[in-house]
């Protein structure tokens, strides 16, 4: 009877540790942004942009791009230029480069993120290559634009932003489709 009790015991305290894990595992997006933002760190990028289209010629921002690779992922990837000048409320494009040097098909998710993170809510993108899974086939090398706009609300004191990327390998989770080499005809 003392084992059944005890058992019983077990099994509810095992259960509330899951419940507990799951609703741990919810917060945590929400805690992260939080810590972020409390720490002025990985300062994510705002939405659509929604404000006046005329731009301010008389204000420049010095936007620098940065790319890095995780820890596992083989591909060549960088900006074509380590940095642009731009005018708050004008379209402004970069161009990535991207090049799977391995022999097989992989895929790939970049993660931007902008600095100062005071500044993040006031860059938005239009077009990104961050928007979706990128799938390079076997010595494949492509270019991938982000258009941006720096917001003419930003803050004057910001002169300066930095848009990094990261580079996920994700094959094992999202696997290719290998595209068969042609045959002349």
């Amino acid at each position: 009877m003392a084992d059944s009790i005890s058992t019983k015991k077990l099994v509810t305290r095992l259960l509330l540790v899951v419940v507990a894990m799951f609703v741990f595992g919810f917060a945590l997006v929400p805690i992260y942004d939080v810590m972020c933002q409390a720490f002025g760190i990985n300062g994510k990028t705002s939405g659509q942009y929604e404000g006046e289209q005329t731009v301010d010629v008389s204000r420049q921002v010095r936007v620098q791009f940065l790319s890095t690779n995780s820890a596992d992922m083989t591909w060549d990837f960088y900006p074509k230029d380590d940095e642009l000048v731009a005018h708050p409320g004008a379209v402004n494009e970069m161009i990535f480069i991207a090049h799977n040097p391995t022999d097989r098909p992989m895929s790939a998710q970049a993660v931007p993120s902008i600095a100062p993170s005071n500044a993040a809510a006031y860059f938005h993108k239009t077009e990104c290559f961050c928007f979706t899974q990128q799938v390079l086939q076997p010595g494949q090398r492509i270019e991938m634009p982000v258009r941006f706009i720096v917001d003419r609300d930003m803050p004057k004191e910001v002169k300066h932003l930095t848009l990094s990327y990261t580079l996920f390998d994700i094959t094992a989770r999202h696997p290719p489709v290998a595209v068969a080499a042609s045959t002349g005809g």
